[in-house]
């Protein structure tokens, strides 16, 4: 049997029926929000790049976070702009650190909103490596104290889970073996298993301060062509002990993010990356396309993929648009 006794079309002639027949569905429990947060008072600094999304001190911070618990966004992800760098990163596992302060702040403000920390050296060491240096080569061993000790700061402070970038071998089980010895076994890890060096990261690195002085990343972060890599990767990081494992970036790598979705059976999360929101608030400022409707199909897409965490810079654009909260 065929047309015309089949119409799909009766099936999307209302947005009543739509929604009754729709296969994916996005919530604002989905949403995790990215911040960054620096030492100062007052300080909200919005990012040239990256229109509505700001630098912030701790005092603003906490006001953001309110804001974003109120909306229904059940977690935030921290990167901190510390007062100092180093060659080794140590502002990175000090305990009167900025993500460390401002961990603190937001728990005693709201202790409802999970707390995600970035734990990465990039924006800590001098060089904006993500790592220790042996010369110029990051040196992967000498490296995963410093992160396990980062994590272990994180966690103390009250994060509850702890999201390895610096894609160093190793890193996960060096955070797992060090939170459990420090009595921080309920702390989850969520680890960036399949993180690409990609050109979306632009902006991000203006916003955290974070560009590497010589070189790239390329000999740490994953090559872009390749998929069955990050399989094995992310079967590394959950055999290591990672409860949640993300994909990053998204949009250019939904492929990735369905295939990491089809062979394992913990959550996955998908970062849609600072490059892909700029790229639409660029064009949504010259007209040229639906800001809102473009934001809303691009998430859409990442949850068809298969992911059920999506980091976003339009978090709380997103949350007003599923919740009809206008404010």
């Amino acid at each position: 049997m065929g047309f015309p006794e089949i119409r799909p079309r009766r099936l999307r002639r209302s947005e009543t029926i739509r929604r009754m027949v729709r296969e994916t569905s996005l919530s604002v429990d989905d949403l995790i929000c990215p911040l960054f947060v620096m030492d100062g008072k007052g300080v909200r600094r919005e990012i040239p790049s990256m229109p509505e999304v700001f630098q912030l001190s701790v005092d603003n911070l906490v006001k953001e976070a309110r804001e974003i618990a109120e909306l229904g966004i059940p977690a935030v992800l921290l990167f901190g702009l510390p007062g100092k760098k180093d060659p080794m990163g140590k502002e990175a596992y000090s305990d009167c650190g900025i993500v460390q302060t401002a961990v603190r702040a937001i728990k005693d403000a709201e202790p409802g909103l999970a707390v995600i920390t970035d734990v990465c050296l990039c924006e800590y060491t001098d060089h904006g490596h993500c790592g220790i240096l042996n010369g110029e080569e990051v040196d992967n061993d000498a490296t995963l104290d410093v992160i396990a000790r980062s994590a272990v700061s994180h966690a103390r402070a009250g994060a509850d889970i702890v999201a390895p970038s610096d894609m160093m071998d190793g890193r996960v089980g060096a955070i797992r073996a060090a939170l459990d010895t420090e009595g921080l076994d309920q702390t989850a890890i969520m680890s960036y298993a399949a993180k690409y060096a990609s050109a979306f990261y632009g902006p991000f690195r203006e916003a955290a301060d974070s560009a590497p002085a010589f070189g790239d990343r390329r000999s740490y972060q994953m090559d872009p062509p390749n998929i069955l890599e990050a399989l094995r990767e992310t079967a590394l990081d959950i055999d290591e002990g990672a409860d949640i494992v993300m994909v990053k970036p998204a949009m250019a790598y939904l492929d990735v993010v369905r295939r990491v979705r089809d062979a394992f059976d913990v959550p996955v999360a998908a970062y849609s990356v600072s490059g892909e929101y700029s790229m639409v608030k660029a064009a949504e400022k010259l007209g040229w396309i639906d800001g809102e409707r473009i934001m809303m199909e691009m998430l859409v897409s990442i949850k068809r993929a298969g992911a059920g965490l999506i980091i976003t810079y339009a978090a709380k654009r997103a949350a007003r648009k599923l919740t009809g909260v206008t404010r």
